[in-house]
């Protein structure tokens, strides 16, 4: 006897092991956020110098600190911090990129070309560099860092949403919504902007991984959210002191960011190709 399973539920078992892992992590993270103490084994902020820089052990999963502080505890309650920091600058940048990326594909052609060659510029500097000089003029802060680390991944973005503009304004469904008399208000409504845009469902994922990964390593240099906040660059600081006595200091937060950064590219990676195989 063959078991047949339903369409849906046979598409559902058939997803990559590793998209599991990506969600299952991705609900932790979102229970870390809304009630970190659920998770939580004692409270991060509690000095206790006789338990300092203590190993890894079943009464502290990943060690302590050198304040005795309980180190999981304090990557649990720095979730909420890195999240936010991550989500901000991913929302400020896809917002700066749709902008600036639809401008320079649909205004009249002097205004355009001026759009299109502040991306490039803006495209020219390293991303870390323009972040580093918004630290430097505002000072460092979590609000800052969200508004640095969006400005500075923005032009990549913008240079996207501008191919994909122009690709959709070329499209046969353009032209003849055009020779049925639509006003161009109207199809860039209508039918340019939901179709180019589409992709940024995938890119959005994509993007909060790589901000998380920026803004802690603007933490890692003091440029980002200063102690005692538990915001995981700022775990990576704090314990670059202590490398050579207490190396999980560093080793443990630096695998918390990799793992996330993994698990927002597997399920941006896992949009990208949905959204492709629903246009073919």
């Amino acid at each position: 006897m063959t078991l047949t399973l339903p369409p849906r539920t046979a598409r559902i078992v058939r997803l990559p092991l590793g998209l599991y892992a990506a969600v299952g992590l991705v609900l932790f993270l979102a229970i870390a956020i809304v009630a970190p103490q659920l998770l939580a084994t004692h409270d991060p902020f509690a000095l206790a110098y006789a338990e300092a820089l203590q190993s890894p052990s079943p009464a502290h999963l990943f060690g302590t600190d050198e304040s005795g502080r309980d180190l999981y505890s304090r990557v649990v309650f720095g979730t909420r911090d890195s999240l936010t920091i991550g989500l901000g600058a991913a929302t400020v940048s896809l917002t700066l990129a749709v902008l600036f990326g639809a401008l320079a594909a649909l205004a009249p052609k002097p205004v355009a070309v001026v759009v299109d060659r502040f991306i490039e510029v803006m495209f020219a500097f390293p991303a870390l560099l323009l972040a580093l000089l918004l630290v430097a003029i505002l000072g460092p802060s979590a609000l800052t860092a969200v508004f640095a680390v969006g400005l500075g991944t923005a032009p990549g973005y913008a240079r996207m949403v501008r191919g994909q503009v122009l690709s959709a304004k070329d499209s046969g469904y353009v032209e003849a919504a055009t020779a049925l008399g639509h006003s161009r208000a109207r199809i860039v409504r209508a039918h340019i902007l939901p179709n180019a845009l589409r992709p940024l469902v995938a890119v959005f994922a994509l993007s909060v991984g790589q901000s998380i990964v920026w803004a802690s390593s603007l933490s890692f240099l003091g440029f980002g959210v200063a102690p005692p906040a538990s915001e995981w660059g700022a775990l990576l600081d704090a314990g670059r002191a202590y490398i050579t006595l207490a190396g999980w200091l560093i080793v443990i937060p630096g695998l918390v960011i990799v793992a996330v950064a993994l698990a927002a590219t597997t399920i941006g990676r896992h949009l990208q190709n949905s959204l492709e195989k629903g246009e073919k």
